[in-house]
């Protein structure tokens, strides 16, 4: 509902009522009890309040909530008896909402579902709805604890931590989650337990790791995906600078249990935060209280456990939120029957009419509804076969935007975080019709946003299966023939020139240079695996082949790089010369060493495995190839 500048509105309140504030500023009163309002703030009021309203002079959007609660007949006395003491679907309170956007995106969730009128998507609106009271009731201050101690900041962050390590955490999220600045809560933080927030969350997700590695037989990939990480490689990173061991070589060398230091003996953690998994984050953390003529009810552990009591009750929604798209009705009492969904509907079905149908696509987290046509993607790991299909996204990760093999294409693409550390609020404040990923972790926070199309990395085995699914599910297999016929006869070409250039029997290597001990890469791990082993079909190391395309990244001792080198190495290094390799002990034993047969090229080339990078790197290959042979 939208409130113009200075608007008022009167209402009484059907039934239990929740009321959002989410922009804007106004003087609220719910019976006898007036708040000042700006930004978000959370309200609830029981059935026969009154409600009234004035805007400020910015105006005011809010949502409505309306349910009704009853305890489902034959129920357990103990319930009975603390609703006839505490009635929580009775109080009026309001408050300013510490973490406004998850309170925001499960309200404007179930006002989509609600809207479908479908009995599945209604089920699952009520299952949102018990969320919602269990994050509100999360959220109700404390008396007395709205500015809390060091000790209790500390308290929360290691709760925070230790909760949701496998969350995009950052220190700028975690000061804004307890309400402090990135600055004060390093030092804070350092201070209590010798070591910085992040710090903190690196060694806890490598202990969790360590569990793994001694406790499972879990791949390394399954690993990073448990903790927090991309993938198996930058675990294997991590892991490497933090113990001085490779994953391997401590699963092989540790027997004793492990221990995780307790860095809160000295902090009372009997009230720690116990919030959500803070997937959602805001920017401003000026979030104080302004209160006036009695300000907030004083929130105690009883109101805490009225409210929780919606948990266990049977809940029967009324009304969906109301669309912030929507003018009010706003003089005098408004009626039940002036519910905003018709209006939200009319608007929805004006949208549909100006585009082609939607389809709907299977996927791992189940069947999705995507627009036929949709002009504002978010993407992560699939960046190059949309560029390649002419789909330009409005965000995507920091190091697709780095991606040398299609920069010029991206200009005006939004920068949405780092794999591991997605601004899921940068991705709301896109507004996306459509999000592609490669994460299926990321799929519950990605869905409260827009329909979320998952595509689990490794599921398309080469170029052709790509470029062909996303043709299709994005309506556009015209685009996507017409590249893949390019790309064919450019592959052909850069395959035909390599045949003519080298001994077909020839083995290549794909690896990455270490100091203490290489990696060698299968055919779907980029270092320009793609491009040697699935566009040029070109032979991995015969006794190794097996390892390498079942693992695709493998860590190589110093002692068994021979066994892992072949007639050719394409080496991914930075600021290494093939004169520096021969002066290194093993490498310059190898025959490919001696005889020049090795490509080096940095990493930013060579990390890149999308469809684009693929084909530019199978030519940039066959080149050398050629070139390496004398031919022309």
């Amino acid at each position: 509902m939208e409130l113009e500048a200075y608007e008022e509105m009167k209402y009484k309140f059907p039934t239990s009522t929740f009321v959002l504030t989410i922009q804007g500023d106004a003087g609220v009163t719910i019976d006898n009890q007036t708040y000042e309002v700006s930004r978000f703030y959370i309200f609830h009021g029981g059935k026969g309040s009154k409600l009234m309203i004035r805007a400020g002079e910015s105006g005011l959007r809010l949502y409505y909530l309306m349910y009704k609660a009853n305890l489902p007949s034959g129920g357990r006395n103990d319930l009975g008896r603390l609703m006839e003491r505490i009635n929580p679907f009775q109080m009026n309170y309001g408050f300013t909402t510490d973490m406004p956007t998850i309170l925001y995106e499960q309200l404007k969730q179930m006002h989509f579902l609600w809207d479908q009128k479908n009995p599945i998507q209604h089920f699952q609106a009520k299952s949102l709805f018990y969320a919602f009271v269990e994050q509100v009731s999360s959220q109700i201050p404390r008396v007395s604890t709205r500015y809390p101690s060091m000790l209790d900041q500390v308290s929360k962050v290691i709760e925070i931590v230790e909760s949701s390590y496998t969350q995009p955490l950052t220190l700028h999220v975690l000061a804004e989650m307890i309400g402090t600045s990135p600055r004060s809560l390093s030092r804070k933080f350092k201070q209590s337990t010798g070591t910085s927030p992040i710090d903190y969350l690196i060694q806890f997700r490598l202990f969790k790791a360590k569990e793994m590695l001694l406790q499972t037989d879990a791949t390394l990939d399954e690993i990073a995906v448990g903790i927090g990480y991309p993938d198996g490689y930058y675990l294997g990173r991590m892991f490497k600078k933090h113990t001085g061991l490779s994953p391997l070589q401590f699963k092989e060398k540790t027997s004793a249990p492990l221990y995780w230091p307790d860095l809160t003996s000295g902090v009372a953690r009997n009230d720690i935060f116990r919030g959500g998994s803070g997937r959602y984050v805001y920017t401003d953390g000026d979030n104080h209280y302004q209160y006036k003529h009695g300000g907030s009810i004083n929130m105690n552990r009883q109101t805490r456990t009225g409210m929780l009591l919606s948990i266990l009750l049977s809940l029967t929604l009324l009304l969906s939120a109301c669309s912030t798209g929507v003018a009010s009705n706003s003089s005098g009492d408004a009626s039940g029957s002036k519910s905003t969904s018709s209006s939200t509907n009319t608007v929805t079905a004006e949208n549909q009419s100006k585009s082609s149908e939607p389809r709907t696509v299977s996927t791992v987290k189940g069947d999705i509804t995507i627009p036929a046509e949709p002009k504002r993607i978010v993407v992560d790991l699939y960046l190059g076969s949309l560029i390649a299909l002419g789909i330009k996204p409005v965000g995507t990760p920091e190091m697709n935007l780095k991606n040398p093999y299609f920069i010029k294409s991206l200009e005006g693409v939004q920068n949405i975080g780092e794999y591991e550390t997605i601004s899921l609020e940068k991705v709301l404040e896109l507004e996306p019709d459509l999000i592609v990923t490669g994460n299926p972790d990321l799929f519950d926070s990605f869905s409260k946003i827009a329909p979320t199309l998952v595509v689990p990395y490794g599921e398309l085995k080469n170029t052709h299966e790509e470029i062909a699914y996303f043709g299709e599910v994005l309506n556009k297999e015209k685009e996507s023939e017409a590249w893949l016929a390019d790309y064919d006869a450019r592959i052909a070409d850069a395959k035909k020139r390599v045949g003519e250039a080298i001994d077909p029997t020839a083995e290549v290597s794909v690896m990455q240079f270490y100091d203490k001990g290489p990696l060698a890469f299968g055919d779907n791990f980029g270092r320009g695996g793609q491009a040697v082993y699935s566009a040029l079909g070109l032979n991995a190391p015969a006794d190794k082949k097996e390892i390498l395309m079942k693992d695709q990244l493998v860590e190589v001792s110093s002692e068994a790089i021979p066994e892992f080198a072949g007639d050719y190495i394409i080496l991914t290094a930075d600021n290494l010369t093939l004169e520096e390799l021969k002066s290194k002990p093993v490498w310059s034993s190898l025959d490919a060493v001696k005889n020049d047969r090795v490509f080096i090229w940095s990493r930013d080339r060579s990390w890149y495995f999308d469809p684009i990078a693929t084909l530019d790197q199978t030519e940039e290959l066959a080149a050398w190839f050629t070139k390496i042979s004398g031919q022309k």
